[in-house]
Protein backbone atom coordinates (compact mmCIF):
# COMPACT_ATOMS: atom_id res chain seq x y z
CA UNK A 1 0.00 0.00 0.00
CA UNK A 2 1.08 3.45 -1.25
CA UNK A 3 1.85 6.01 1.49
CA UNK A 4 -0.98 8.35 -0.82
CA UNK A 5 -3.52 5.15 0.02
CA UNK A 6 -2.51 5.06 3.19
CA UNK A 7 -3.19 8.94 3.72
CA UNK A 8 -7.11 8.22 2.07
CA UNK A 9 -7.31 5.26 4.08
CA UNK A 10 -6.28 7.02 7.42
CA UNK A 11 -7.37 10.67 6.88
CA UNK A 12 -11.11 10.37 8.23
CA UNK A 13 -10.81 8.20 11.89
CA UNK A 14 -7.33 10.16 12.46
CA UNK A 15 -9.25 13.72 11.76
CA UNK A 16 -12.30 12.63 14.04
CA UNK A 17 -9.22 11.76 16.67
CA UNK A 18 -7.17 14.86 16.07
CA UNK A 19 -10.35 17.03 17.29
CA UNK A 20 -10.60 14.93 20.68
CA UNK A 21 -6.80 15.49 20.86
CA UNK A 22 -7.61 19.55 20.65
CA UNK A 23 -10.32 18.92 22.79
CA UNK A 24 -8.34 17.18 25.71
CA UNK A 25 -5.19 19.55 25.42
CA UNK A 26 -7.58 23.11 25.78
CA UNK A 27 -9.90 21.71 28.59
CA UNK A 28 -6.81 20.50 30.36
CA UNK A 29 -4.66 23.89 29.95
CA UNK A 30 -7.65 25.81 30.66
CA UNK A 31 -8.69 23.78 34.05
CA UNK A 32 -4.53 23.62 34.66
CA UNK A 33 -4.57 27.49 34.26
CA UNK A 34 -7.08 27.80 36.98
CA UNK A 35 -6.11 25.61 39.52
CA UNK A 36 -2.66 26.37 38.83
CA UNK A 37 -2.94 30.10 39.51
CA UNK A 38 -4.83 28.89 42.80
CA UNK A 39 -1.70 27.25 43.75
CA UNK A 40 0.72 29.91 42.94
CA UNK A 41 -1.16 32.12 45.12
CA UNK A 42 -1.43 29.70 47.95
CA UNK A 43 2.36 29.57 47.48
CA UNK A 44 3.45 33.15 47.50
CA UNK A 45 0.94 34.94 49.51
CA UNK A 46 -0.94 32.23 51.60
CA UNK A 47 -0.56 31.19 55.55
CA UNK A 48 2.01 28.70 56.07
CA UNK A 49 -0.10 25.54 56.11
CA UNK A 50 -1.61 26.48 52.99
CA UNK A 51 1.85 27.43 51.36
CA UNK A 52 3.23 23.82 52.73
CA UNK A 53 0.58 22.12 51.01
CA UNK A 54 0.66 24.27 47.76
CA UNK A 55 4.08 23.32 47.56
CA UNK A 56 4.07 19.65 48.24
CA UNK A 57 1.28 19.39 45.79
CA UNK A 58 3.24 20.77 43.21
CA UNK A 59 6.05 18.61 43.95
CA UNK A 60 4.57 15.53 44.52
CA UNK A 61 2.45 16.03 40.77
CA UNK A 62 5.85 16.89 39.11
CA UNK A 63 8.01 14.67 40.35
CA UNK A 64 5.83 11.25 39.44
CA UNK A 65 5.17 9.93 36.05
CA UNK A 66 2.51 11.50 33.97
CA UNK A 67 1.64 7.64 32.79
CA UNK A 68 1.28 6.94 36.71
CA UNK A 69 -0.94 9.77 37.38
CA UNK A 70 -3.17 8.76 34.77
CA UNK A 71 -3.43 4.97 35.80
CA UNK A 72 -3.87 6.16 39.26
CA UNK A 73 -7.01 8.29 38.18
CA UNK A 74 -8.65 5.71 35.70
CA UNK A 75 -7.61 2.16 36.86
CA UNK A 76 -7.03 3.48 40.75
CA UNK A 77 -10.59 5.06 41.63
CA UNK A 78 -12.69 2.49 40.52
CA UNK A 79 -12.21 0.23 43.52
CA UNK A 80 -13.57 3.16 45.72
CA UNK A 81 -16.68 4.17 43.97
CA UNK A 82 -15.33 6.61 41.16
CA UNK A 83 -15.81 5.69 37.50
CA UNK A 84 -14.72 7.78 35.42
CA UNK A 85 -14.81 7.67 31.19
CA UNK A 86 -11.02 7.86 29.09
CA UNK A 87 -11.86 10.73 28.30
CA UNK A 88 -12.93 12.08 31.99
CA UNK A 89 -9.72 10.17 33.15
CA UNK A 90 -7.74 12.06 30.87
CA UNK A 91 -9.07 15.62 31.21
CA UNK A 92 -8.56 15.28 34.64
CA UNK A 93 -4.97 13.49 34.97
CA UNK A 94 -3.54 16.23 32.26
CA UNK A 95 -5.05 19.44 34.40
CA UNK A 96 -3.79 17.96 37.51
CA UNK A 97 -0.39 17.44 36.02
CA UNK A 98 -0.54 20.68 33.81
CA UNK A 99 -1.45 22.60 36.91
CA UNK A 100 1.49 21.51 38.95
CA UNK A 101 4.14 22.84 35.93
CA UNK A 102 1.58 26.35 35.18
CA UNK A 103 1.67 26.84 39.46
CA UNK A 104 5.29 27.27 39.08
CA UNK A 105 5.23 29.76 35.79
CA UNK A 106 2.72 31.84 37.63
CA UNK A 107 4.78 31.92 40.71
CA UNK A 108 7.66 32.40 39.06
CA UNK A 109 6.42 35.45 37.01
CA UNK A 110 4.29 36.79 40.18
CA UNK A 111 7.71 37.03 42.24
CA UNK A 112 9.79 38.90 39.35
CA UNK A 113 7.15 41.96 39.72
CA UNK A 114 9.13 44.39 41.75
CA UNK A 115 7.86 44.56 45.51
CA UNK A 116 7.44 48.35 45.22
CA UNK A 117 4.38 47.87 42.98
CA UNK A 118 3.04 46.33 46.06
CA UNK A 119 3.54 49.09 48.34
CA UNK A 120 2.61 51.58 46.21
CA UNK A 121 -0.83 49.48 45.78
CA UNK A 122 -1.43 49.70 49.58
CA UNK A 123 -0.31 52.71 49.78
CA UNK A 124 -3.22 53.86 47.51
CA UNK A 125 -5.52 52.25 49.85
CA UNK A 126 -6.46 49.09 47.66
CA UNK A 127 -6.17 46.10 50.04
CA UNK A 128 -3.64 43.13 49.51
CA UNK A 129 -5.71 41.38 47.50
CA UNK A 130 -6.39 44.10 45.67
CA UNK A 131 -3.19 44.41 44.62
CA UNK A 132 -2.57 41.67 43.66
CA UNK A 133 -5.54 41.50 41.29
CA UNK A 134 -5.38 45.19 39.82
CA UNK A 135 -1.72 45.24 39.67
CA UNK A 136 0.65 42.47 40.17
CA UNK A 137 -1.43 39.68 38.37
CA UNK A 138 -2.17 41.36 35.06
CA UNK A 139 1.65 41.61 34.72
CA UNK A 140 2.54 38.47 35.85
CA UNK A 141 0.02 37.00 33.10
CA UNK A 142 1.84 38.74 30.22
CA UNK A 143 5.52 37.76 31.95
CA UNK A 144 4.10 34.06 31.66
CA UNK A 145 3.00 33.28 28.36
CA UNK A 146 5.89 32.25 26.77
CA UNK A 147 6.43 29.06 29.39
CA UNK A 148 2.45 29.08 29.33
CA UNK A 149 2.93 28.64 25.13
CA UNK A 150 5.57 25.57 26.16
CA UNK A 151 3.22 24.08 28.64
CA UNK A 152 0.31 24.11 25.99
CA UNK A 153 2.76 22.48 23.00
CA UNK A 154 4.03 19.78 25.44
CA UNK A 155 0.32 18.72 26.69
CA UNK A 156 -1.09 19.00 22.95
CA UNK A 157 1.97 16.24 22.11
CA UNK A 158 1.74 14.31 25.57
CA UNK A 159 -2.31 13.96 25.07
CA UNK A 160 -0.87 10.64 23.12
CA UNK A 161 -1.10 9.31 26.39
CA UNK A 162 -4.21 8.75 26.54
CA UNK A 163 -4.33 6.07 23.68
CA UNK A 164 -3.57 3.75 26.56
CA UNK A 165 -6.66 3.79 28.62
CA UNK A 166 -8.91 3.98 25.60
CA UNK A 167 -9.20 7.52 24.44
CA UNK A 168 -9.94 7.55 20.75
CA UNK A 169 -7.89 10.87 20.42
CA UNK A 170 -4.76 10.64 17.49
CA UNK A 171 -2.55 8.36 18.49
CA UNK A 172 -5.73 6.01 19.21
CA UNK A 173 -7.69 6.32 15.98
CA UNK A 174 -3.65 5.84 14.48
CA UNK A 175 -3.28 2.78 16.21
CA UNK A 176 -6.53 1.29 15.53
CA UNK A 177 -6.05 2.08 12.00
CA UNK A 178 -2.63 0.50 11.48
CA UNK A 179 -4.34 -2.77 13.44
CA UNK A 180 -6.62 -2.85 10.93
CA UNK A 181 -4.49 -2.14 7.43
CA UNK A 182 -1.42 -3.56 9.36
CA UNK A 183 0.84 -0.57 7.60
CA UNK A 184 1.97 0.86 11.34
CA UNK A 185 5.03 2.40 9.71
CA UNK A 186 3.09 4.54 7.45
CA UNK A 187 0.55 5.06 9.76
CA UNK A 188 2.37 6.02 12.66
CA UNK A 189 4.64 8.83 10.36
CA UNK A 190 1.47 10.00 9.03
CA UNK A 191 0.22 10.76 12.95
CA UNK A 192 3.94 11.99 13.17
CA UNK A 193 3.40 14.95 10.90
CA UNK A 194 -0.37 15.55 11.75
CA UNK A 195 1.17 16.19 15.31
CA UNK A 196 4.11 18.96 13.71
CA UNK A 197 1.48 20.84 11.82
CA UNK A 198 -0.42 21.09 14.41
CA UNK A 199 2.00 22.24 16.95
CA UNK A 200 3.71 24.64 14.07
CA UNK A 201 0.17 26.07 13.76
CA UNK A 202 -0.22 26.79 17.31
CA UNK A 203 2.93 27.66 18.21
CA UNK A 204 2.65 30.40 15.28
CA UNK A 205 -0.70 31.66 16.87
CA UNK A 206 0.59 32.25 20.11
CA UNK A 207 4.26 33.41 19.12
CA UNK A 208 1.02 36.79 17.52
CA UNK A 209 -0.43 36.53 20.77
CA UNK A 210 2.69 37.41 22.24
CA UNK A 211 3.60 40.31 20.52
CA UNK A 212 -0.02 42.01 20.59
CA UNK A 213 0.48 41.52 24.08
CA UNK A 214 3.63 42.96 24.89
CA UNK A 215 4.20 46.60 26.25
CA UNK A 216 6.71 48.19 24.30
CA UNK A 217 9.98 48.78 26.65
CA UNK A 218 8.68 45.96 28.60
CA UNK A 219 11.19 43.05 29.76
CA UNK A 220 9.25 39.78 29.99
CA UNK A 221 12.47 38.01 30.58
CA UNK A 222 13.64 39.43 33.49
Amino acid sequence: MTFAEVVQQSWGPMMEGLQITIQLTFLSIIFGLALGLILALGKVYGWKPLRWFCTAFIEIIRGTPLLVQIFIIYFGLPPYGIRLSPLQAAVIAFSINSAAYQAEYLRGAIQSIPSGQMQAALSMGMSAWQGVLSIILPQALRRVIPPWTNEFIYLLKYTSLAYIIGTPELMGQARFVASRNYEYFQVYVLAALIYLGIVLVFSEVFSWIERRVRIPGFDYHS
